[in-house]
């Protein structure tokens, strides 16, 4: 290994792929449940239990209840909006969900993102 230059290295331990994690849900949650963490969304892969630990992924694309009255082209960035349970355009107080993968109507109800 080569020796580093100032600073000590930084050794890193492999855990796991982290696609899916083991998550304790304080409100419970159902299976398929948009599950907000601080800077992204998760769903979850089972149901859980209030004060439960389920498995939650991080990865994947679903189909998700989308707000009316905004279209989204493949590609763009969309947000969690967790006071309405919607994915929507806009940044400002809502969480990052990822980036839709197929077209959405002004009038469509749901969106195709891929979260992650």
């Amino acid at each position: 290994m080569p020796e580093a230059k100032g600073a000590a290295a930084a050794i890193a331990e492999y855990v796991q792929r982290g696609n899916n994690i083991n998550y304790t849900c304080a409100e419970g949650a159902e299976y398929m449940q948009v599950i907000p963490l601080a800077g992204r969304i998760a769903v979850a892969l089972e149901k859980i239990l209030p004060g439960g630990e389920g498995t939650i992924t991080l990865q994947g694309a679903f189909n998700l209840p989308a707000a009316t009255g905004m279209a989204f082209e493949t590609g763009a960035q969309v947000y969690w909006d967790k006071a309405k349970g919607n994915i929507t355009s806009t940044a400002e107080g809502n969480i990052p969900a990822g980036y839709v993968i197929a077209p959405k109507a002004s009038a469509g109800t749901s969106a195709v993102v891929r979260i992650g």
